[in-house]
């Protein structure tokens, strides 16, 4: 089969023949339909997150099961499932038996441990797979089992708020956006300093205010979330919140954060960070996305064109989320 394999970190994604992947018990052998390109892949080209092998990156990924293994109860060959960047578990550890499985030591990352969508078939772990609900396409399907994801386990770690900053507005933050109007808050949205154009989208798809990260929000807010991994936007976040806010770092990486005056964490506000995602997060976020009708904006790239939906992701020349499409 045809794959794009990454052999060493800084290098682009090569298009290589591999052999099929086996399907081992318990799981499921899945024909790639579509696959969302995520920073986090970016983080892993650019060595930001390092690897030990050459790996077929890819967490985002849509398709049809076309094999499944022994011992595989819950789903069949046919089914279009979503496999998302948590790939599995110990399933024995104390976070994975307190409803915690996203901080368990030994889990296994799609696109990172276990190769990815980024390939014609992939295998998959079948309880860590979600039923893809028939209203979505799948290309629009994809951005949702990361970027949506994290988007939603985030916004649920901003706890009450009423008015939410969002830093970053790519693909995470599109979705939660959305997410957010169906909750009725108000959302600021934070882009590049002199991004008009992002901005402009942030607002079409229903911001209450959108400036760059280096403008203060038209009124003091009681959280933001950070999706671009730049360690300067915490205490730039924490000057625009209310006593008792929260900054939620949603990125798995992020550049250091700078010493900052206590003053700016005084009153108890909060920093917190979200780190990968749990399986009840996913049935919650895709209950919750059909019920709102979220709908990612996408920007389809097929596989040969990977490295160059690497490159305008890495340039943030994408409104909403890239997403690799196969033929």
């Amino acid at each position: 089969m045809k794959a794009a394999q990454l052999n060493s970190a800084g290098d682009s994604l090569k298009i290589v023949d591999v052999p099929m992947p086996d399907c081992d018990a318990g799981q499921v052998r899945v024909q790639v339909l579509a696959c969302g390109v995520c920073r986090t892949d970016l983080h892993i080209v650019d060595g930001d997150l390092p690897f030990l092998t050459p790996v077929i990156p890819g967490h985002q990924v849509v398709g049809e099961i076309v094999e499944v293994g022994d011992d595989v109860q819950n789903h069949s060959a046919g089914d279009i499932v979503g496999i998302p960047w948590l790939g599995s578990t110990c399933e024995i550890c104390r976070f994975c038996s307190s409803g915690r499985e996203n901080l368990c030591a030994d889990a296994k990352f799609t696109g990172y441990d276990l190769n990815g969508g980024f390939a014609e078939y992939c295998v998959a772990d079948a309880q860590f797979c979600f039923p893809i609900p028939e209203s979505f396409k799948v290309h629009t399907a994809a951005p949702l089992l990361c970027a949506g994801f994290i988007g939603h386990r985030a916004l649920a770690k901003a706890g009450n708020a009423n008015v939410i900053g969002l830093y970053g507005f790519g693909s995470s933050a599109h979705l939660v956006l959305q997410e957010a109007n169906f909750l009725n808050l108000t959302v600021f949205a934070f882009t590049r300093p002199g991004d008009l154009d992002t901005q402009q989208f942030a607002r079409r798809i229903g911001a209450d205010w959108a400036g760059g990260s280096d403008e203060m929000p038209p009124e003091l807010m009681d959280a933001a979330i950070l999706f671009a991994p730049v360690g300067n936007l915490v205490p730039t976040a924490l000057k625009s919140l209310h006593k008792g806010g929260r900054v939620v770092c949603a990125g798995i990486h992020m550049s250091d954060i700078p010493s900052f005056p206590y003053e700016l964490l005084w009153g108890e506000r909060v920093v917190l960070s979200v780190a990968n995602l749990t399986r009840q997060d996913g049935l919650e976020f895709l209950d919750i996305a059909a019920r709102a009708n979220i709908q990612p904006t996408v920007q389809t790239y097929e596989l040969p064109s990977i490295n160059r939906a690497l490159e305008d992701l890495r340039q943030g020349r994408i409104n909403g989320s890239a997403v690799i499409t196969m033929s």
